[in-house]
């Protein structure tokens, strides 16, 4: 059947569209840089919320993305350059931080418990950023009925699976580095994320400045 056909030819199209954006692989050293210290079931609970909040991300985006966007005069290179920001502050204070000494006291380190890192930035903007949710708003333009919306739902949700997959391996590799290892990737990954987040505000600019509108009011100025 052609709507059998075109289904799948969605979810597929959606899988292939976002897992490049998003990455798990890459963001692998990350999540384990910045979840440094957690339990492995505190781990595992933020990326299972990380996944949660993507797909809840994706889709409210894909069903009111361009609502959203035009209700508050939001655009794609405003959400990189925010983006940009969140990440390069989170690059700076990893790269910038004390790096932490081996744990003595338990009641200590419940005191100094890191903060919840599921939402922010786990889910957004690593995983959810800027990126993929032109992804996401850019498929609506695809959905002619409801059960386009779903198709683009599922290939959503298999994309987190596949992310949850790539993140929970990860995990072993803190075992193999070690809490020196740790320490030292965290340094070198917050110098990476500084980086990705200033490229964040650079193409954010970019696409700012190159704004048709903007290049016509130019124009119009100089005339």
């Amino acid at each position: 059947m052609p709507t059998v056909s075109h289904f799948w030819e969605l979810v597929l199209g959606t899988v292939i569209a976002l897992l490049p954006v998003i990455n798990p692989l890459a963001a692998a050293p990350t999540f384990l840089a910045i979840t440094e210290g957690d339990t492995r079931e505190r781990r595992l609970h933020q990326l299972r919320m990380a996944c949660i909040y993507m797909v809840a991300i994706l889709v409210a985006f894909l069903v009111g993305g361009t609502f959203i966007m035009s209700f508050f005069g939001l655009s794609i290179p405003g959400l990189r350059i925010a983006g940009g920001l969140l990440v390069a502050g989170i690059g700076f204070g990893m790269l910038m931080g004390p790096a932490q000494g081996p744990k003595q006291d338990p009641a200590a380190d419940a005191a100094r418990a890191k903060p919840d890192v599921s939402f922010s930035p786990l889910a957004m903007p690593m995983l959810s950023g800027p990126g993929s949710i032109a992804v996401t708003v850019g498929f609506t333009s695809l959905a002619r009925q409801w059960l386009d919306y779903v198709a683009i739902i599922v290939g959503i949700l298999v994309v987190a699976l596949i992310s949850y997959v790539t993140l929970h391996l990860s995990e072993r590799v803190v075992r193999v580095i070690g809490a020196n290892g740790m320490n030292a990737l965290s340094k070198v990954m917050g110098f990476l994320i500084l980086c990705i987040g200033i490229q964040f505000v650079v193409n954010g600019v970019i696409g700012v400045v190159t704004e048709p509108a903007l290049l016509r009011q130019i124009r119009d100025v100089l005339r």
